[in-house]
């Protein structure tokens, strides 16, 4: 799996001109789903996630969890994370795991964050969606399932 993950002070999807999500102060999360991803990877990431101190504390060093924080998550499916570029003018996603097994990590992967006590909103997944956000710092992370889970 992979996860780019923006600390953000709000953030909506919206469907079709309708808001089908959005939170205020925490995490805006695009996540994308490889073809051997499994559910360590949902469990691993999720964990990760809702720990990684990236909130300031009152000295305004980045100490504090989303889940020390109280911060949400807005979660929005993203296959083209896998999008392979190096060839050619156009991307393949031939690394991005089929759209029933994207959904089914997905949606598991959004179920475990809820487990842990945050609040998640979603987008559609296979949906066109048009996502805003206002960047909290910018603050920007990289995640990605560790490869000895492979």
């Amino acid at each position: 799996m992979r996860i780019v993950l923006q600390r953000v002070k709000q953030s909506s999807v919206t469907v079709n001109n309708e808001v089908v999500g959005e939170i205020g102060h925490g995490f805006m999360l695009l996540v994308g789903i490889t073809h051997e991803d499994s559910e360590a990877d949902v469990d691993y990431l999720a964990e990760k996630l809702v720990n990684t101190r990236i909130f300031e504390d009152e000295d305004g060093k980045m100490n504090l969890s989303l889940l020390q924080v109280g911060g949400a998550i807005l979660s929005v499916s993203q296959f083209t994370l896998y999008g392979d570029i190096r060839k050619g003018r156009r991307p393949n996603f031939m690394a991005a795991a089929k759209p029933d097994r994207a959904k089914e990590l997905y949606e598991q992967f959004n179920r475990k964050l809820r487990e842990k006590g945050v609040q998640v909103e979603t987008g559609i997944f296979g949906a066109m969606m048009d996502v805003s956000l206002i960047n909290d710092g910018p603050v920007t992370l990289i995640l990605e399932s560790p490869i000895e889970n492979k």
